[in-house]
Formats: structure tokens, sequence, C-alpha cells
């Protein structure tokens, strides 16, 4: 990314809580991505698509490859320095026709770390679209303390929960329109959702919660910390060890000997 360019997309975040970039990935790398949610849907056949969350990344060589991706990687040191960990990834694969919609909230309401320094990258697996539901964000929210959550289970929704509604201007609403391999960038307290998919195409993006080593995740035992890029800080987090790939054990992909 070129100078210019981070510098007009740090303002736009700066301003708006938000930003978005077109064709970070290639499409072999997503063709890889979109058949490791089939083999992921196939592996777990009692979750919902929109739940393939972090607690499956920790043995997945292929899932902590995608988001070891230094183009991913690059993106994120422009926001949280060049010391570089992972928190968190969760696959929401929306499929059509009844994918559930995601209500107004902001992240980092839900999340053990300490201080809140923490950049989202949202992938877009498949295009995503207002009509299969795409990322929605209220821009300038990024601004307002994190709220407390409220359960919401009247509606069948990814979190059951939501931010206070009166909160929520959506006729400020912005969709963020990606194609397969874009990605949009957003910050801990900016409220955002999306709807449900009702349309005939599957819409499926990974969710990425990069932290820099300095941030403490305060729940113990986190099942995915890992060390992507530079150096970790003796005595705030433990990191995993990357998986290994075992043949007959794991999606095959692109480099996997590199991973056994």
């Amino acid at each position: 990314m070129e100078n210019t360019e981070f510098n007009n997309a740090k303002l736009n975040y700066d301003r708006d809580g938000y930003v978005a970039f077109q064709n970070v990935l290639d499409q072999d790398l997503m063709q890889e991505a979109k058949a490791h949610i089939e083999w992921l849907i196939m592996k777990n056949p009692n979750v919902r698509p929109e739940m393939l969350g972090h607690t499956l990344v920790k043995n997945d060589p292929f899932w902590v490859r995608l988001l070891s991706d230094d183009r991913l990687l690059n993106i994120a040191e422009q926001f949280i320095g060049p010391d570089i960990a992972l928190f968190a990834a969760h696959y929401i694969s929306k499929p059509a026709f009844d994918g559930k919609p995601v209500l107004w909230h902001q992240d980092g309401s839900y999340w053990p770390l300490d201080p809140m320094k923490v950049v989202t990258l949202w992938l877009a697996v498949d295009d995503s679209l207002q009509e299969n539901g795409c990322l929605r964000v209220i821009p300038g929210t990024q601004t307002m303390e994190l709220q407390e959550m409220r359960v919401n289970t009247l509606v069948d929704n990814v979190l059951d929960s939501e931010v206070d509604p009166a909160l929520v201007d959506e006729s400020k609403a912005v969709d963020i329109i990606l194609k397969s391999g874009g990605v949009s960038v957003h910050h801990p307290n900016v409220i955002h959702g999306s709807e449900a998919n009702l349309s005939p195409l599957r819409r499926c993006g990974l969710t990425i919660r990069y932290i820099p080593t300095s941030t403490t995740i305060t729940k113990p035992n986190w099942p995915c910390a890992f060390l992507l890029r530079g150096e970790a800080i003796p005595g705030i987090n433990d990191y995993l060890p990357k998986p290994k790939y075992v043949e007959g054990e794991h999606m095959r992909f692109k480099g996997c000997e590199l991973w056994s």
C-alpha cells in the first residue's frame, strides 16, 4: 500500500470508524477459502455456518495460514504497529435464503482485552452485496463509549444481542460493498451489523481481530492467540504454537507441505 493511499485511508478511518480496500487477496486464495468453508461445514454438521468461530482455529493450519497472509498483516500493521497477534477469527457464512442477521452492536463490548487496542479486518470470502446481507456501518460512532449489549432473542440473529436501538440512527447507515478478496477495516467501538440473507447467493465473511502484543487478553487459556508478526512482550500473553498440517486430518492447500 502506498503511503498516500494509506494516509487517505487512515483519515477516513479516523473520521468514520471504518475504511474499505478492494482486491486485497487473489482469487486463487479465495477459492481455497471457499473450499475451507465447505470443509468446516462438513466437519461441524451441528454448527450453523454463521457460527464457525475462534475455538476452531487452534488446530487448523489453513485457517492460520490465511490469517497470517502478509497482505492482511500489512494492513493491520498500519493501524496497530509491527508487533501483531491474533485475538480471534470467525467465519460468518450466511447461507442462501435463510442467513441470519447480525443486529447493531459494538465489537469491543464482547471482548476480554486490556486496553481495547485492536483492529478488525473483515475479509469478503464471497461477494458481499446489499441483497445477500453485506456489512453495514453507522459512520462516526467509533467516538461513542462501549455500551453494554442487550439480549435480543425475539429476532433469530447471530449474536443474540444488540446495542440499545435508541443509539442507532439507521438513516446514516452505509453498506460496505466488497468483491471477493476485498477487506474492510473497522474500529472496535463503531456500531455495525448486517441484514438477513434471503437471496440465492451465499454471503461469507471472515472477521479477523488483530491486536498489538502490548494488549492483554484477560481471559485465561484463550483458544486462538497466535503471534503472527514481530515480537511478543514477556508477561503479556501466552501464544500457541502454529498447527502442523497432517495429511488426511486437515484440508489440503497450496503450500501445506511447509506446515508439516
